[in-house]
């Protein structure tokens, strides 16, 4: 059974404030749980419709749908819910390719973003500070459990890129990324969903690609910043295959 205090505690770490307060955020659903209870992720405490997950003892709470549905962030909510420690950042490997965000603010498209890094093997992404928050239980949910296979950072852009030789920008105006040479190694840098990149971090890039449209009309005005990583890395990785 929960208590008011558990109750009050988890519902307020949908807000980024009170996760920094108490270093704590929140996972849902059987399948991404089990994703950070296979990780280095430090468990704080479980809640679950069953006892599968009772052998974590003293961590672990036996509640009902009805207890369930009032620490849940889902209209239905899913068996089980944890709470995780925020681990402490961990440092940037440079040397690889780094994908970097600059101001993305849509939980769901940082999430998707996470999960794309964890499936073609980028194992730092890199935000501005005006990114919305990794632990969001949204960007949690999006990724799918790839929080446990990618190295999240957030930093000034502006101070950080200008050490970085190879800085790669998505752009509208940019030359074609089908006709470009990629290289194995830099930071990819993409936008914000409505502005783009912004100016400042626009003057550090040094080469700017876009994915080009097709069709007669070209009248689609962009793209998802989700779908253009997508693409973006595809065609990284598949340049760095077959060479």
């Amino acid at each position: 059974m929960l208590t008011k205090s558990q109750i009050k505690l988890i519902t307020s770490l949908k807000q980024k404030k009170f996760r920094t307060q108490h270093q704590l955020f929140v996972v849902e659903g059987i399948k991404v749980v089990q994703e950070f209870l296979n990780s280095d992720y430090e468990l704080e405490d479980i809640f679950a419709v069953d006892y599968r997950f009772s052998h974590y003892n003293e961590k672990f709470t036996l509640v009902d749908f009805k207890d369930l549905a009032k620490i849940s962030g889902f209209s239905t909510p899913n068996k089980v819910l944890d709470t995780f420690k925020i681990p402490k950042p961990q440092a940037i490997d440079w040397s690889a390719l780094v994908v970097a965000l600059d101001n993305v603010n849509d939980p769901g498209n940082l999430g998707t973003i996470i999960r794309l890094c964890d499936w073609f093997g980028v194992e730092n992404l890199v935000c501005s500070e005006d990114t919305v928050n990794c632990y969001n239980p949204k960007v949690v949910q999006a990724s799918m459990g790839s929080h446990t296979r990618v190295n999240i950072s957030y930093v000034d852009l502006k101070m950080t890129l200008p050490s970085v030789s190879n800085c790669i920008g998505a752009f509208m105006d940019g030359d074609s990324i089908y006709d470009h040479s990629l290289p194995q190694t830099g930071v990819i840098v993409l936008g914000n969903e409505a502005n783009g990149i912004s100016k400042d971090v626009e003057g550090l890039v040094n080469t700017r690609l876009s994915i080009p449209r097709f069709g007669t009309l070209k009248q689609a005005e962009s793209l998802n910043v989700a779908n253009a990583a997508a693409i973006i890395l595809s065609e990284f990785k598949r340049n760095s295959t077959e060479t």
